[in-house]
């Protein structure tokens, strides 16, 4: 834990402290910021870092070592008369402090402390704040080791991709059978042999089913691949090794040898919207200016909806990246949310625009790195839809 950033950055948002709370681990962000190791937590803690001074911990009678290794005062408590009076006095002479609160719960990440809880801190006169740019701070920035790895995992994967295009071309050249799951399952074994790990297996769609956002193959619901098919290949994956970053990304194809007209106008669409986002995003960042996620979905959607497709971009353009590929930085939305989170330097964001037909889908997604120069798009730029050539015998 970086006790000193983390007061500095207090006193720049002039926020009087920062009050970390659990129970049966239900912030994880508080284990990752503090540096702690998630054990045994049947009973409440807290830990408030102030702006100045020495923080102070509040556990209970038969969980003292829950915080053990962190600096501060501990204070014990067992019923729950003392648990809130310890929690009066440790936050005594703060007008304004942040928790892992979103008001509204406009931001589902960050909004993880029970409303119960913001009830009890407010009761004592006591401002309760979103800790959203907080923890966007010290959870969501890069290392230049981590970045060092989503590039090495941004090779696996986009190799994974290129494997499938040919798996699914050697399978239609040769009459052999492949669908949707089995392609799944090989591009996940790829990954594996590359040593590349996912919280979940890629999407690998056809026709209808890329018209489903989140769709997921199964094996009683498993499209055949064959000729003359359109094809959609969402794929994350990370290094396996401990602080590794996402790397996530999604292509299509067809498999023949000239793309027909209407999956390459839809393309084309959403084509312009992502670059339409990343250049404002580089416009903007260099003219000095602040850019926040709910505008780049803006710019995104605008340009979807002047082509006629608003109603056919069901969700944000993107969200941000990290130890887990949706991580806790500033997603680009104004959509699902109204995210005004700032994007900063060091941090991972996904572009991907798409457009939801009943009968098809297309989605194109990049991953944008942002540093002090502007941002950097990490992996490859699809430029069109990848013609998957049937060997002719």
């Amino acid at each position: 834990m970086d006790l000193k950033a983390i007061q500095e950055s207090l006193t720049r948002e002039r926020i009087d402290a920062w009050l970390f709370y659990d129970h049966h681990h239900r912030d994880p962000i508080a284990y990752r910021i503090l540096q702690i190791a998630s054990s045994l937590c049947t009973r409440r803690w807290y830990y408030i870092i102030p702006a100045t001074g020495e923080p102070e911990k509040l556990v209970h009678r038969i969980e003292k070592g829950v915080l053990a290794g962190l600096p501060g005062r501990e204070r014990v408590y067992a019923s729950w008369q003392e648990q809130r009076a310890g929690l009066q006095t440790v936050l005594a002479g703060k007008k304004r402090v942040a928790m892992q609160y979103s008001p509204l719960n406009a931001i589902p990440y960050i909004g993880l402390v029970d409303a119960g809880t913001v009830e009890l801190v407010r009761s004592f006169g006591i401002e309760v704040v979103s800790s959203a740019d907080l923890v966007q701070w010290f959870e969501a920035r890069w290392s230049r080791e981590a970045l060092a790895l989503h590039l090495e995992a941004g090779k696996g994967v986009e190799a994974a991709v290129r494997e499938a295009f040919q798996m699914i071309r050697e399978a239609v050249s040769t009459g052999k059978s492949l669908d949707e799951y089995r392609l799944q399952q090989e591009i996940h074994r790829f990954l594996e042999c590359q040593g590349l790990e996912a919280e979940d297996p890629p999407v690998v769609a056809v026709n209808e089913h890329t018209s489903n956002p989140h769709y997921t193959p199964q094996p009683h619901t498993s499209l055949p691949i064959r000729v003359q098919d359109y094809v959609l290949l969402d794929v994350w994956a990370k290094r396996r090794v401990e602080g590794a970053v996402y790397f996530d990304t999604t292509w299509t194809g067809f498999v023949g040898e000239e793309i027909p007209r209407q999956y390459a106008e839809v393309f084309d669409v959403v084509r312009e919207a992502r670059d339409a986002g990343i250049e404002f995003i580089r416009t903007t960042w260099g003219q000095g200016r602040t850019v926040r996620g709910y505008e780049v979905d803006d710019v995104v959607r605008g340009v979807i909806t002047r082509r006629g497709y608003g109603e056919a971009f069901v969700h944000r353009t993107g969200h941000s990246i990290g130890q887990d590929v949706h991580g806790n930085g500033a997603n680009l939305d104004n959509f699902e949310t109204h995210d005004d989170r700032m994007l900063i330097s060091g941090t991972c964001f996904s572009v991907e625009p798409g457009i939801y037909r009943s009968d098809f889908g297309v989605r194109s997604e990049v991953d944008v790195y942002l540093d002090e120069s502007g941002p950097k798009v990490t992996g490859e730029l699809q430029q069109a839809i990848v013609p998957i050539l049937a060997a002719r015998g």
